[in-house]
């Protein structure tokens, strides 16, 4: 049997190492470390996140040992925007070969939402969400196609959903999926002039002019299809016609009404866009309970920064081995098989028992291209 590295050598391959020594180049602190590198630092955050493990005692497998103090001061004072950096270059990485939307159309989806991460106000008082809590909000946008975290700004809890979405820059053509807490009619019509589509649903208390009425399906639980302008104090800000669709679940009973600027698709694909926007809420659910973005090595705001970003990266390398491997098992299980077989020396082949047509190419292990 010819050499064969670590599972989790062989996964830290999917890091194209001379673009990691490139971002580290351009956020570089102007030191150089003796010992403890940036990539000693990845690599252990990494490993503290496939396997759980929060402790440093637990960092004697294969890896070069580090004091917590060492380790501490790394997450604390270097950039986390290094971090940031590497995890779009890793998106990037990712998307040629997701799998696309479960949609007809070619438009991107993406859906976008916030969530809150707690933290003890004693241990991170940067954090102060209320007068005796702590907290940060995760702003992410998740692209539909693979399911994967496309953008990613951490912010204290009191910093608003809209603050962030102001600030994004989508593709032109892409449909971007909120909630209600997103609605801000300033913010519709600069999509709108933008060229980006959005689905949302509609506040009780909005007020609007119907301007147009279609016939709707009611065997796929539509009520009603219309075109509206907003009136009222918020007419100003969005003087653009609206879509204003509503639905009724089939297996609820409750109703819905949704907003969209997009007139070309049936009424029915609206409502299901606005379904998927659900895949966020699970994403969210996933990375709290798979990986460690809630204890973190280091107590400053960078610290923190630079520890779910990691989090985040290992998401997408697991994500980037599944669609690779043509894998059917789900990350879940994924990380489990991982966590007993990080150090045997398989390749993935052996360790998945692929097919031949499912065997990762090298080359696409070394450069991430196809």
């Amino acid at each position: 049997m010819g050499h064969c590295n670590t599972i989790f050598h062989q996964l830290l391959r999917f890091i194209p190492r001379h673009r990691f020594g490139a971002l580290e180049k351009e956020h570089g602190t102007g030191r150089k470390a003796r010992k403890f590198t940036r990539w000693n630092q990845f690599v252990a955050l990494m490993f503290m996140q496939i396997t759980g493990r929060v402790s440093l005692r637990d960092y004697h497998l294969g890896l070069r040992r580090v004091c917590r103090s060492t380790f501490s001061d790394a997450n604390n004072k270097r950039p986390a925007s290094f971090f940031k950096a590497l995890f779009d270059l890793t998106y990037q990485q990712c998307r040629p070969i997701a799998p696309k939307h479960k949609f007809k159309f070619k438009n991107k989806l993406y859906s976008m939402d916030a969530g809150m991460v707690s933290l003890c106000l004693s241990v991170f008082p940067w954090a102060k969400f209320r007068r005796t809590k702590g907290g940060i909000r995760l702003h992410m946008l998740l692209d539909h196609d693979g399911y994967l975290p496309a953008f990613m700004k951490i912010s204290d809890g009191k910093k608003h959903e809209i603050t962030v979405a102001r600030s994004l820059t989508l593709p032109k053509g892409s449909i971007v999926t909120v909630d209600r807490a997103y609605i801000d009619f300033n913010w519709f019509a600069s999509l709108i002039n933008t060229g980006i589509y959005f689905v949302t649903r509609q506040k009780r208390n909005a007020t609007y002019r119907t301007i147009a009425r279609r016939r709707v399906n009611k065997k796929q639980g539509l009520t009603s299809d219309q075109t509206i302008m907003i009136t009222g104090a918020k007419a100003a800000q969005c003087p653009h016609p609206l879509r204003r669709i509503g639905y009724r679940d089939p297996e609820t009973g409750k109703h819905y009404v949704f907003l969209t600027n997009h007139f070309g698709l049936a009424a029915k694909t609206i409502c299901d866009i606005y379904k998927q926007r659900w895949q966020i809420e699970l994403f969210f659910k996933w990375i709290k309970q798979n990986l460690k973005i809630k204890a973190f090595v280091g107590n400053s705001e960078n610290a923190v920064m630079t520890q779910i970003y990691v989090a985040l990266i290992t998401y997408l390398l697991l994500a980037y081995l599944k669609f690779l491997t043509k894998l059917n098992l789900t990350l879940t299980a994924l990380v489990k098989i991982l966590q007993l077989n990080l150090f045997q020396k398989l390749t993935f082949e052996e360790l998945f028992k692929l097919k031949p047509y499912q065997t990762v190419n090298p080359c696409i292990l070394l450069t991430g291209q196809q």
